[in-house]
């Protein structure tokens, strides 16, 4: 089996975050590379670390990717060769399972449990990425939204990534049309991957979903599915309030849109840029240091 590696960078936790945000925001990273960051400890809790996974050893261009994610700051570096094991087993060491709500999102090497709707997600491509707060927090969101009475007919889930969340839609809300769209190309064949590991249907009909590769609301497909009375983007605050007034066109009267990927300090922006294209906020929940929003279109 083919060595592998791993490049920690050891930093205070809002450094870590922001190298974490700042990969979010490259599109055309490297599939084969896995990052992660986390505590380095429970008794330290600002102390973290980002982790680098690589199948072979990283050469200095590599090294230089992972270094620009901290712009002018200088982390702690530090380069290992790994045991001979598969790497993308290890990469997936230490990210445990999310229990939100009704939902239980794990890797494929934890087993599924017995009293939850399970999804299993591979780290390489849900996880790694420090955003398990806003994932969490979506998640238990939804389960607010069904359990508070919540009827959806026809949903989106904006910037899918892995189409979990579209998945936990479909489970909360069976018989309704679904739509999941990502900018980037590779997440068609992820989220087809992953929709055969969590036996959700790819199609156009009640209780299938469709997937498109689009800039925000820009495809026709997806504007054409729509109106939706549900859609869910889970992203950066940045894009948020760009999308505001597409996503108010795209919403029917009363619809619902949940947020998430913004931090606590950005949520001002965010809801004041909803609250101008004719959102109100219906609840809100803080995961970590993320903000999670649920807003309701004004019927007039």
């Amino acid at each position: 089996m083919s060595e592998s590696w791993k490049l920690s960078a050891y930093a205070s936790k809002p450094v870590i975050q922001a190298a974490l945000l700042a990969h979010e925001e490259i599109d055309d990273w490297d599939p084969e590379v896995v990052i992660s960051g986390r505590e380095i400890s429970e008794d330290r809790p600002d102390e973290w670390v980002l982790e680098a996974w690589y199948p072979s050893e990283p050469d200095a261009a590599q090294k230089l990717v992972i270094s620009n994610l901290f712009g002018n700051v200088a982390p702690i570096f530090e380069l290992e060769k790994l045991p001979d094991e598969d790497w993308l087993t290890l990469s997936q060491q230490g990210v445990d399972p999310i229990r939100a709500g009704r939902f239980y999102v794990h890797t494929p090497d934890h087993p599924p449990v017995e009293d939850a709707i399970n999804f299993a997600i591979p780290a390489s491509q849900a996880f790694g990425t420090g955003q398990h707060e806003t994932t969490a927090g979506c998640l238990a969101m939804l389960d607010i939204m069904k359990r508070t009475g919540l009827v959806a007919r026809n949903i989106a889930d904006i910037g899918t990534g892995t189409g979990l969340l579209a998945f936990a839609a479909i489970h909360l809300w069976k018989g309704a049309f679904a739509t999941a769209s990502d900018i980037d190309d590779v997440c068609a064949g992820v989220v087809a991957d992953n929709a055969t590991l969590n036996k959700v249907t790819m199609g156009a009909d009640r209780g299938e979903l469709t997937m498109v590769i689009a800039d925000g609301m820009e495809d026709e497909l997806l504007q054409a599915r729509g109106p939706y009375d549900l859609l869910i983007a889970n992203i950066l605050a940045g894009p948020l309030v760009e999308l505001a007034p597409d996503f108010a066109a795209s919403i029917t009267p009363g619809g619902s849109v949940l947020l998430a990927g913004l931090l606590e300090n950005q949520e001002a922006r965010v809801r004041s840029a909803y609250s101008r294209a004719g959102f109100r906020l219906a609840q809100r929940m803080v995961n970590g240091d993320w903000s999670i929003l649920w807003l309701r279109k004004r019927r007039i």
